[in-house]
């Protein structure tokens, strides 16, 4: 066998009887008749290849691609929430920065809005990320928070909610030291520098402005104080409002200040214009100032700029986009009080002049006057209103109403004073007094209004004199002669005759005055002890007794219907019940079956019961023809057997009979 081809014997087939061998060595053969077999049961298939090895080979290519297409489900992460600080102890005034990180959702719901007594909580942004691997697609989701510190201790984050995936998850719950200042932190290392303090001169300026520096005790000086806040820094309060510093001066009530924009070298600024007015109250020099207020702003929190925020293309520091986006008034902003002073400012105060007119009352300014009086023609003692009007400007709160010059033979009532404004502060304006006087003797004017003030520009006292006003007072005594008219009367030679003296005027108030006794004669008796009071009070009384009488009659009427609809209920009831146990002789069956009738005709119809016949029973029911022959075969009956002894015990009614006789009474209603 050695060095010689091995062969391979077929099997004989229909087309070559005789065997054929095939060397090891040389290329297969393929029968025809083997291929004819093979397409037949593998549908197609050339060469030869047995079927079995083909669905191996078909099983394995789809196992290999399922297990790819399910490789992203197997590699998918799982969703989870976390928070973090960016550290654990600060300093008062130093933010602090809350991450809280959503992985393995696409779409989750951040918290709302946290808040902590202590901290102010403000959201700074989110942040997105997405990561493609072998086609799994991993989601990152970061929301930032800035933590102000408002007081210093201990405070503790709670967890926070985040939907995620339709389910609820919470992250961790944080805790976060605050201490005065980051130098007196107890961790390692030292603290950071105080990244909140800002420049108030940076932020804003203020300035007050006064229009003299010398002035008269009591004089109003206007005063004009301006703030201004950088419009990168927003407003969030002005605090507890302007103030004004020093002493020796009163300072009048500050309105809402107007605001402006200005522009100021080459910077926008928010201006609020605040007015007022002081008036000193002492001489000598005075210190007005400085102006304070505190506002809060929002200024940008301090550190480096946040990574989470983009960079420019190629990160170059003179890239303007680059500055723009580290621009620290584009980061997260904080709220901080700022305090803002003014200079101060010195005035001289000089005492007003002495020997003041006595008509003065402390009015310092310029003013005029204008003066009526109303009506012009009048009784003795009657009332006259004299309106007298203050204009000007100056300290109206020391302006007082002008008195009469020549106040004889008149009597003054308190006045009434109304001031109108015309600027912010109430420092111009006019002043409106209304004086009741009333004459007590005759007159033919009034005489002139007079009104006193200092003014500070002419530095002298001014009296204001109304003209005469025009007046006609009548009734009572003429007015006597005045000393000098009787010497320059003439003299003449006629006797001299005993002057008969004249009475006295009688002086008569505003009050209007008795004359007439009344025809009728008064009593000063109290109502009450009067004898009219209490006859007139029998007239109600004896109404209310009728009417209770009339109640009470008609109460009684009420309840004896009541009564008696009640018996005949009750014996219609009695007679039903012993008509139903039938039980009874004829007689007495047919005599409770008509009583039971009339009861029941007498409660439809409210009348007497021994009234009622088969007739009434039949109108008052409504009965047709049949019900009605029926009725009166009833009373017929009864009438027979209760009256006629003849058929007495040997009548009887059937069952059928009492029957119908019952059906035809239970069915009477109205």
């Amino acid at each position: 066998m050695i060095g010689k081809p091995m062969t391979r014997a077929l099997a004989p087939t229909a087309s070559n009887s005789a065997p054929h061998v095939t060397p090891l060595d040389s290329p297969p053969r393929v029968i025809p008749s083997e291929v004819e077999e093979s397409r037949g049961a593998t549908g197609g298939w050339s060469r030869g290849i047995p079927p079995l090895r083909f669905a191996s080979v078909g099983m394995t290519v789809w196992l290999v691609l399922a297990l790819f297409l399910s490789a992203p489900v197997a590699l998918a992460q799982q969703p989870s929430v976390t928070a973090v600080l960016d550290s654990s102890e600060t300093g008062l005034g130093n933010p602090v920065q809350l991450q809280i990180v959503v992985t393995g959702a696409s779409n989750p719901k951040p918290p709302g809005e946290i808040n902590v007594d202590g901290l102010d909580i403000r959201s700074a942004g989110v942040s997105r990320q997405y990561q493609m691997q072998n086609f799994s697609v991993s989601y990152s989701f970061t929301y930032n928070y800035t933590i102000m510190p408002l007081r210093t201790g201990t405070f503790t984050i709670p967890p926070q909610t985040v939907e995620v995936a339709g389910r609820a998850m919470k992250t961790p719950a944080l805790s976060l030291n605050v201490v005065d200042s980051p130098g007196r932190s107890s961790r390692r290392g030292g603290g950071r520098d105080d990244a909140g303090a800002v420049d108030p001169a940076k932020i804003g300026f203020i300035e007050m402005v006064l229009p003299k520096q010398v002035a008269y005790v009591g004089e109003m000086i206007p005063v004009q104080i301006r703030l201004g806040l950088n419009m990168r820094a927003p407003v969030d309060s002005l605090g507890s409002g302007m103030q004004i510093a020093g002493q020796g001066f009163t300072t009048q009530k500050m309105p809402e200040p107007r605001q402006t924009i200005e522009t100021i070298n080459g910077r926008s600024y928010q201006v609020f214009i605040f007015k007022t007015a002081i008036s000193p109250v002492r001489a000598g020099k005075l210190e007005i100032g400085p102006a304070e207020i505190k506002p809060v702003v929002r200024v940008p929190r301090g550190g480096p700029r946040s990574p989470t925020l983009p960079r420019s293309l190629f990160d170059d520091p003179s890239d303007p986009l680059n500055q723009l986006l580290n621009d620290p008034f584009l980061s997260p902003s904080v709220p901080k009080e700022i305090n803002l002073k003014s200079q101060a400012t010195t005035v001289e105060v000089k005492p007003l002049p002495p020997n003041a007119p006595p008509t003065f009352g402390g009015a310092v300014g310029t003013f005029a006057m204008k003066s009526d009086a109303n009506p012009k023609k009048v009784q003795v003692g009657d009332p006259i209103t004299v309106t007298a009007a203050i204009i000007g400007r100056g300290n109206f709160d020391r302006v007082t109403a002008p008195v009469l010059e020549n106040e004889a033979g008149w009597h003054k009532y308190p006045p009434s004073d109304k001031f109108s404004q015309d600027d912010d502060v109430g420092i111009s304006g006019t002043k409106t007094f209304e004086t009741v006087v009333s004459p007590k003797e005759r007159k033919d004017k009034m005489p002139p209004l007079v009104f006193t003030f200092f003014d500070p520009v002419k530095e002298t006292y001014v009296s204001l004199r109304s003209a005469d006003l025009p007046l006609r007072v009548e009734g009572g005594a003429a007015p006597t002669a005045t000393p000098a008219a009787a010497a320059a009367a003439p003299q003449t030679a006629t006797p001299a005759i005993a002057p008969t003296p004249t009475p006295a005027p009688q002086e008569r108030d505003i009050l209007y005055q008795l004359s007439e006794r009344p025809t009728a004669r008064q009593t000063f008796a109290p109502l009450h002890a009067r004898p009219a009071f209490w006859l007139a009070q029998l007239v109600p009384l004896s109404a209310l007794a009728g009417l209770v009488a009339w109640r009470m009659r008609q109460r009684r009427l009420a309840n004896r219907d009541a009564q008696r609809t009640a018996d005949l209920q009750h014996q219609a009831a009695e007679l039903e019940r012993r008509l139903r146990a039938n039980g009874a002789a004829p007689r007495e069956y047919l005599a409770d079956a008509s009583r039971t009738v009339q009861l029941k005709t007498a409660l439809a119809k409210n009348v007497d019961p021994n009234l009622v016949d088969a007739e009434t029973a039949a109108t008052a029911f409504r009965l047709d023809e049949q019900q009605s022959a029926q009725l009166r075969q009833l009373f017929e009956q009864s009438d027979e057997l209760r009256y006629s002894g003849s058929r007495n015990g040997g009548h009887t009614i059937s069952p059928e009979n009492q029957r119908e006789i019952l059906e035809l009474v239970e069915n009477l209603r109205a």
